[in-house]
Parts: C-alpha cells; structure tokens; sequence
C-alpha cells in the first residue's frame, strides 16, 4: 500500500480527528498512555500512523527517538521500511535535526505538535508532509511514546522524477 495524497483540507480533516480522539482519552489534564489508544477508532488512518518510542538520549541529546511502528503507507514516502530506526537512521541530518527538535517540543510541552515537513531532503520540493504528533504517557505525565500522524500533499501531476509514489 501507498502512502495516499490527500487535498490539504483532508489532511487538515484527518489531523482534526486523531487530535480530538487523542483529547478524549486525557483525564483531569493527564497525558492518555498507549495502552489507552485503540487502533480500531481510526482505521483508515493506519497507512500513516507512527509510533516513536521517547528515550534518554546521550552527548548534546536529552532524548533520543525510535521509530517503534511506521504504518505501511510511510514505506512510499521513505523509500523503505522505518520502522526499528532512530532519527539518523531515516533522515539526512538536517532533517534529522528539524525533527529531533519538533519531538524535543512534544516532549518537554506536554503537548502536541502540528506542522509541515518539506520533502526536499527526499528530492521531492513539490511533496511535504503535514504532520502531527501527540505525547503519550505511561504515567500520564512523563511523556515516553508519541503517537504520529502525517498526510502527504503537494504537486499531483503525472511525472514522478523522485520516485516517491503517491497514489
């Protein structure tokens, strides 16, 4: 399965959704933990769901990040399967860097993330990622697993120099 390119109102839709199924498991301001997420609630968005596990990180990084499950959607954008790696293991270190900055904020915020990712590190300018992340915590404070979700948009033409199926 390919990862679907949606019109960014659906994307935006999408985002919505998981955001608010996320902020209907919170209780009395705590953090929902992964035990409480049910995959069932939000099939259709599976091809594009990530789970990053949240880790003590070494040197210059408070914390490092793992790509526990990427939905089968994310091998189209990436090229290949991500999940078991860490953040330099899937991006160029800038991007890498972008990312490892996002997730800092979730992390250390408590709250999640929103934005948007341009595939150029890929070869692909005219493709970005709209992108969410939501903080997980086993012990509803500490966050240790973040729940991802990312929609593809950009250019739908024919041509497809980069590869990147988007179908």
């Amino acid at each position: 399965m390919t990862m679907q390119m949606g019109a960014p109102a659906t994307a935006v839709r999408a985002h919505e959704e998981l955001f608010a199924y996320w902020a209907s498991l919170r209780e009395g301001g705590r953090l929902p933990a992964r035990a409480h997420i049910q995959p069932d609630h939000f099939k259709r968005h599976l091809p594009t769901i990530s789970l990053i596990d949240v880790r003590s990180g070494e040197g210059l990084h408070r914390f490092d990040y793992r790509l526990r499950l990427a939905g089968t959607g994310l091998y189209g954008v990436y090229g290949r399967e991500i999940t078991g790696r860490g953040l330099a293991d899937v991006y160029s270190a800038p991007a890498a860097d972008y990312w490892r900055g996002e997730l800092d904020k979730v992390v250390e915020q408590r709250r999640p993330g929103v934005g948007v990712h341009s595939l150029a590190w890929r070869g692909a300018n005219h493709l970005s990622l709209l992108w969410l992340r939501l903080p997980l915590a086993s012990n509803g404070r500490d966050v240790d697993m973040i729940l991802g979700y990312d929609a593809l948009i950009g250019f739908q033409g024919s041509a497809n120099p980069t590869g990147i199926r988007a179908a």
